[in-house]
């Protein structure tokens, strides 16, 4: 798998190919996209909300947004956040993790997360957070099953959701 931030051109803008590609893996998330109501239509995600939903991630300098290729095919995209807004919280957090439908369950969302884990590390950071909404249990067990453990419940920041905080220690 290689992983590497989102292109984009000098414009700061995402390339057609490339925002064509987003789109797809979006879409084909569809029954996540109904839980966390990011979408005003899960079935029918465009282009141009994908490119604005990353353009307003991508505002924030803390931001990064990766993807994750498999023999030259987008197969992943995760949103990172290297400082939360709260201060008195120290870890960086995953925002999304979002593996193409057609690809779950090949151990993509496995590696991507280890990845993620791995640059944290190396930038010298002891632990990494996220929030699981609670409406989605495929997504705690998944979280849970690779080591990460809840430390609490709150609201997300975004849309007032609730979600399980989980944090996982970097050794």
């Amino acid at each position: 798998m290689i992983l590497e931030p989102l292109p984009l051109t000098p414009d700061h803008d995402l390339p057609g190919p490339l925002l064509t590609e987003l789109t797809a893996l979006y879409a084909s998330n569809h029954a996540f996209y109904a839980l966390s109501g990011d979408f005003p239509d899960p079935h029918d995600i465009r282009p141009e909300q994908v490119a604005k939903a990353l353009a307003d991630e991508l505002a924030n300098p803390d931001v990064e947004v990766l993807q994750a290729r498999s023999a030259g095919q987008l197969v992943a995209v995760a949103i990172t956040l290297a400082h939360h807004p709260d201060p008195g919280d120290p870890d960086p957090w995953i925002g999304l993790l979002l593996v193409d439908a057609a690809h779950q369950g090949k151990g993509h969302g496995r590696q991507l997360a280890a990845r993620i884990e791995d640059r944290f590390r190396e930038a010298g950071r002891d632990a990494v957070r996220l929030a699981a909404l609670d409406n989605n249990p495929g997504a705690f067990a998944f979280w849970t099953t690779i080591g990460y453990k809840t430390i609490g419940h709150r609201k997300d920041r975004q849309l007032g959701r609730p979600c399980a905080v989980l944090r996982k220690i970097l050794n």
